[in-house]
């Protein structure tokens, strides 16, 4: 008989038409410890990265609560999500978001994904530091759980601010390939993609953990096969996962050691997928 593991890896994601097509190897590279250190060292070495993905704290752990498999729990994620208050809050984006302005090569782009309650700060922030936003993209998630107050609209969406460095440097954006995926269509600035699925979260749970394709369609949408990137809140990996798996180099950096092994673990199982395409449940 199965264990229930091995039926879960049975379970598989949704694939995009890109997994397992990476045709030369990818250097991938996780970094342990603060993102603003690692940052600095990084501009002192003069690194320049394609293109940059960002989850950074929401500031969510003051003690709420929310619904999850149909019980009540709390939404604390841990000190790193804990609000200092709405100045030092965007502070902290602005400190982030100039160093990853400054790492950014000439015709690279930079990714934050962020709810209400640090997105609109990050916008600020970008425009502060004279970046130049390109989309503002809706990821609509189709299940999500419901509010259990009962006295909002419940929460489906996250917001992907997409930026240039500057409003006169040029920008990669795989048009066509998108167009492709989309059927012949333009592709609109609303993305329908489930949370991720429990055949991801096989190695261990991130609260914030993207969607696998989410990450492959932002790297795709970006950048070509060789390009370097970098995730500065890097959690369980999916950015390195991805970035793998469509031929693309990346650093990650995270400071707990916890989520840093998971990502380690992750980065495995894609390492090993280019190997035998054909196993099942690897993410």
């Amino acid at each position: 008989m199965r264990t229930m593991q091995q039926q879960n890896k049975k379970e598989l994601i949704e694939k995009p038409k890109s997994f397992f097509k990476a045709t030369s190897p990818v250097s991938t590279q996780v970094i342990k410890g603060d993102c603003f250190s690692a940052m600095d060292k990084m501009i002192k070495d003069e690194q320049q990265f394609d293109m940059i993905f960002a989850d950074p704290p929401y500031f969510l752990s003051n003690g709420g609560i929310t619904c999850q498999s149909g019980k009540m729990v709390k939404v604390d994620k841990g000190d790193w999500d804990e609000s200092q208050g709405p100045a030092l809050n965007h502070e902290f984006n602005t400190e982030w978001l100039r160093r990853c302005r400054d790492l950014l090569a000439d015709h690279g782009t930079l990714w934050v994904s962020g709810t209400m309650h640090a997105i609109y700060s990050v916008g600020f922030a970008m425009q502060e530091l004279e970046m130049k936003i390109l989309n503002n993209i809706t990821w609509q998630k189709p299940n999500p759980p419901p509010h259990l107050a009962g006295r909002y609209f419940t929460h489906s969406t996250e917001t992907l601010l997409w930026a240039r460095k500057s409003e006169k440097s040029k920008h990669k954006y795989n048009y066509s390939m998108m167009k492709e995926e989309n059927e012949g269509k333009q592709m609109k600035d609303v993305w329908t993609i489930t949370a991720p699925k429990k055949s991801e979260k096989l190695e261990g749970k991130h609260p914030t953990q993207k969607p696998l394709v989410l990450l492959d369609r932002i790297i795709r949408a970006s950048t070509d096969e060789g390009a370097t990137i970098l995730d500065p809140f890097l959690g369980s990996g999916t950015t390195s996962v991805a970035a793998i798996l469509t031929g693309r180099n990346s650093v990650g950096i995270e400071q707990d050691e916890e989520y840093c092994e998971l990502a380690k673990k992750r980065i495995k199982w894609a390492q090993q997928a280019l190997k035998e395409p054909t196993q099942e449940g690897l993410f």
